[in-house]
């Protein structure tokens, strides 16, 4: 593995979507205890689930620590390769690298990674083991590595269309626990470095209570260029309601890179998850603190999917609105089959499927 230190961009290279082929994906083994209740158990299981579903149509990695490695190799089946690799917790999406291309080869971004806010605002310390994953996992998928410490970015802030065009959040990447020194325009100008994108779409938020400063991948996500699904609820009482429609107007008074005009589908929301006192009970503290309280308000949202090269793995939540998600990603993605994981004991970590998953494209 080299360590390059020009720029991707300059380099030839861009950020695939998604829904691009990938030839593997990678995802990290749960068991921080105050993120994951009861020592993880139905959480793993959950985690096991969502592996199964990728791994029918891409080799799937999953890391874990020296503790938990027999449990990994136990409960995964033997398609699914398990590494030993220490973290601080399992938020493949925000802290393993984002996997660049130039048609010919791949090479990893190491970006710097603050637990969504380092000392402003950030969910845990220390971060150190999360932060060294990027480097790491280059080394073990032979891909050269992008050095871009320095500059704090999670996955989960970013989506692509792979034609040169980057939906965020403003609440996300203006916020002072990433990037303060930076103006928006310098923002800009460092993500079209990197991805090789040439526009960014700003939302101004996403899903209402998001703790990671509100990832866009919780919000709205790319089907194909040049369309979107918007969570979405028809609820005017719910916070959600007016966060969503600025969302909505921002993206249908925009273009893309290459100057379409965006179709939105509004995939609507389940109706609010609030954590239960059950939940509460199997949580460690956080510096003296409870990790979660009863009936707090949970990000939950099916916008949190992942687009597998034959399949959408997504989360349901036994809610009424689980069914109407399904058929609509059923019909915006003919093409693959679409793999429903219930996800509540993911969704109380802090997260959801999306989160937890990160996509190593193919050459």
């Amino acid at each position: 593995m080299k360590v390059l230190h020009t720029n991707p961009r300059d380099d030839g290279f861009h950020m695939p979507a998604e829904f691009e082929p990938h030839s593997g994906c990678i995802l990290i083994f749960p068991e921080r205890s105050d993120s994951w209740a009861y020592g993880g158990y139905k959480a793993r299981k959950a985690f096991a689930e969502v592996c199964k579903a990728i791994a029918k149509s891409e080799k799937v990695t999953v890391c874990a620590s020296f503790e938990q490695y027999e449990n990994a190799r136990y409960l995964l089946p033997d398609n699914i390769r398990v590494v030993e690799m220490s973290s601080n917790d399992a938020w493949a999406r925000d802290y393993a690298p984002t996997f660049v291309t130039n048609g010919k080869k791949i090479c990893g971004i190491n970006w710097s990674f603050n637990a969504w806010g380092g000392l402003e605002n950030g969910l845990y310390f220390p971060w150190d083991k999360d932060d060294k994953m990027a480097r790491k996992l280059c080394d073990l998928f032979d891909a050269d590595m992008y050095d871009m410490s320095g500059f704090v970015l999670e996955g989960g802030s970013i989506h692509t269309d792979g034609e040169g065009t980057l939906i965020t959040t403003k609440a996300c990447l203006l916020s002072k626990g990433r990037n303060p020194h930076m103006t928006k325009e310098e923002i800009e100008e460092k993500l079209s470095e990197c991805l090789g994108i040439s526009k960014v779409i700003w939302l101004e938020n996403g899903i209402y209570g998001d703790e990671t400063d509100e990832h866009v991948d919780n919000i709205c996500a790319f089907v194909k260029p040049a369309e979107v699904v918007l969570a979405w609820t028809d609820d005017k009482n719910d916070p959600q309601y007016a966060m969503s429609e600025r969302c909505l107007e921002i993206l249908e008074n925009e273009r893309d890179a290459k100057g379409r005009k965006i179709t939105v589908h509004k995939l609507r929301l389940p109706k609010p998850v609030y954590v239960g006192e059950e939940e509460c009970g199997g949580l460690d503290t956080v510096d003296f603190r409870p990790a979660r309280t009863v009936g707090e308000r949970l990000a939950a949202s099916y916008v949190n999917f992942y687009i597998a090269n034959k399949a959408v793995v997504m989360p349901f939540f036994g809610d009424e609105a689980d069914e109407p998600a399904r058929k609509m990603l059923e019909e915006l993605f003919p093409e693959r089959e679409i793999i429903p994981v219930y996800a509540r004991d993911i969704l109380t970590g802090g997260g959801n499927i999306h989160c937890i998953t990160q996509q190593i494209p193919v050459y």
